[in-house]
C-alpha cells in the first residue's frame, strides 16, 4: 500500500480506531492513523493517514473543519448528546430570534470545559473512563476557535433544529450545543452530528466504509490523496538536486541558497518539493539562523 490519504465516509456507531481496524485488511497494511476522532454517533469526513502520512498528525492545521448538528432544547444528558442519561427536562419558549442572540456570544475564540465523556485525560487518565465509574473531575476550560455558527433550521414548537459550525480542531459541537441551551436557560442536547469537512477535503470527496471493505487494495490506492494535500495551504520551495539530499538526509538549507516565496514569516512552514517534483517534508524558516530546517521528512534520501 502506498503512503497518502483516504477520504472515509464514517458511518454512525463506529468509532475513528474502529474505521482504522476495519481497513487494515482492504488496504493490506497496519500503518494506519486518523487526523482527528469522531464520536461513535458522528458521521461524515474522517481522512485516514497511511503509511508515510501518520507522521503528518501533528503538524495539521488547526482550523478547516465543519459540522452539521442537529439539536433539541428543553433536555440536558450526562453525554451532552441524545444517547446520554437524562439530567434534567425544562419547559421552553425561545423564539427563533431568542435563538440567532444567544448563538453571537460562541462565535469567535472562546473557551470550553472538555465533557466528562471525551478522550481528554486528566492525570493519565481518559476522561470516559471516569465517567463511566460515576467519577466526575474539575476540567481546565481551553481555548477554541467557532469561525462559523449559523442555525440552518429551527422549530420554536418541537425545540428542534440544525446548526452549520466551522471550527478549530479540539471543539466539541455537543459542548457547543449544551453551552446553548444553558444560555438559554432550558438545556440543549446533541441528536445527531455529520463532519462535512476536516484538513482541507469535503463529504464529497468521502467514500463510504462499507464501499471501502469491498474493494481491492489497489482500487483503494486509487482513491487516495497524495502526503502533499495536507499541506496545500503552505507555499511551496523547490529545490536542487544537491538540497534536495541535504534536505532528505536531515540537514538544513541556507535561505540565501533557496528561492524563498516573497514575505515569508519566521517559522512559517514551506512544503520541500525535489526538482522532479516530489514532495520532500515540511522545511522551516528559521530567520534568526537564515535557513529552512527540516521540521519533517516524508521522504527519506534513502527512498529517492
Amino acid at each position: 500500500m502506498k503512503s497518502g490519504v483516504l477520504i472515509v465516509d464514517k458511518p454512525q456507531d463506529f468509532t475513528s480506531f474502529d474505521v482504522l481496524a476495519s481497513l487494515r485488511r482492504p488496504m493490506n497494511t497496519k500503518k494506519l492513523g486518523h487526523t482527528g476522532t469522531l464520536d461513535p454517533m458522528a458521521t461524515g469526513v474522517l481522512p485516514v493517514l497511511a503509511g508515510s502520512a501518520t507522521r503528518a498528525a501533528d503538524l495539521l492545521p488547526e482550523s478547516g473543519k465543519a459540522y452539521r448538528a442537529s439539536f433539541v432544547l428543553g433536555i440536558a444528558t450526562d453525554t451532552q448528546d441524545i444517547t446520554g442519561a437524562v439530567l434534567l427536562r425544562r419547559p421552553f419558549c425561545v423564539p427563533a430570534e431568542e435563538l440567532e442572540r444567544a448563538c453571537v456570544p460562541l462565535r469567535g475564540r472562546i473557551w470550553q470545559v472538555p465533557p466528562m465523556y471525551s478522550a481528554v485525560k486528566k492525570d493519565g487518565v481518559r476522561l470516559y473512563d471516569l465517567a463511566r465509574k460515576g467519577v466526575t473531575v474539575e476540567r481546565e476550560a481551553r481555548p477554541v476557535t467557532i469561525e462559523t455558527l449559523t442555525v440552518e433550521s429551527f422549530c420554536p414548537e418541537s425545540g428542534a433544529g440544525t446548526l452549520f459550525v466551522r471550527c478549530s480542531k479540539g471543539t466539541y459541537i455537543r459542548t457547543l450545543i449544551a453551552d446553548l441551551g444553558e444560555a438559554l436557560g432550558c438545556g440543549a442536547v446533541m441528536t445527531a452530528l455529520r463532519r462535512t469537512e476536516a484538513c482541507g477535503f469535503s463529504e464529497e470527496e468521502a467514500t463510504p466504509l462499507q464501499a471501502l471493505r469491498e474493494m481491492s487494495c489497489g482500487e483503494i490506492e486509487a482513491l487516495m490523496h497524495p502526503v502533499e494535500s495536507l499541506f496545500a495551504a503552505c507555499p511551496a520551495l523547490r529545490v536542487t538536486a544537491a538540497q534536495t539530499v541535504r534536505f532528505a538526509n536531515g540537514g538544513a538549507l541556507s535561505a540565501d541558497r533557496v528561492p524563498l516565496p516573497a514575505k515569508t514569516a519566521d517559522g512559517e512552514l514551506l512544503r520541500v518539493i525535489s526538482p522532479q517534483g516530489t514532495f520532500l517534508g515540511l522545511g522551516e524558516f528559521r530567520a534568526g539562523q537564515n535557513c529552512v530546517g527540516v521540521r519533517k521528512i516524508f521522504v527519506a534520501a534513502s527512498e529517492l
